[in-house]
């Protein structure tokens, strides 16, 4: 799998991702400042899953349809990086061949797939 980490969630996932030899780019590392548009765009281009924990991605997906290849919104109430990392771990864990081309909201004791439209689905 093939993740792109939001400026928001961290270059510290961004690194644990890499540690555990996915294919990962960082926004904070690579890219900081673009905007949202421009994320969700690269993520879908480059065939990645995006992580990140900005409701407005929330909004592109079901509002304004932007196609995704999975978008995982961290929702969680302790933001510190090795929270983040936990979370995600555990998501890896149980759900992690069912991420792709799905829009997850994820919090430290609840993960809920939503329904959105994805390419995947044209």
């Amino acid at each position: 799998m093939r993740f792109l980490v939001d400026e928001c969630a961290g270059p510290t996932l961004a690194r644990w991702f890499r540690n555990q030899k996915f294919d990962v780019v960082s926004v904070f590392d690579e890219a900081r400042g673009i905007g949202d548009d421009e994320v969700l765009a690269r993520a879908f281009e480059e065939d990645r899953i995006l992580f990140t924990t900005d409701k407005d991605f929330g909004e592109m997906v079901y509002r304004s349809q932007f196609p995704h290849r999975g978008v995982v919104l961290l929702r969680l109430q302790d933001e510190r990086a090795a929270n983040k990392i936990e979370v995600v771990k555990r998501l890896s864990a149980i759900y992690g061949d069912q991420i792709s081309g799905r829009f997850l909201v994820v919090t430290e004791c609840h993960i809920r797939f939503a329904q959105s439209w994805s390419e995947t689905d044209r």
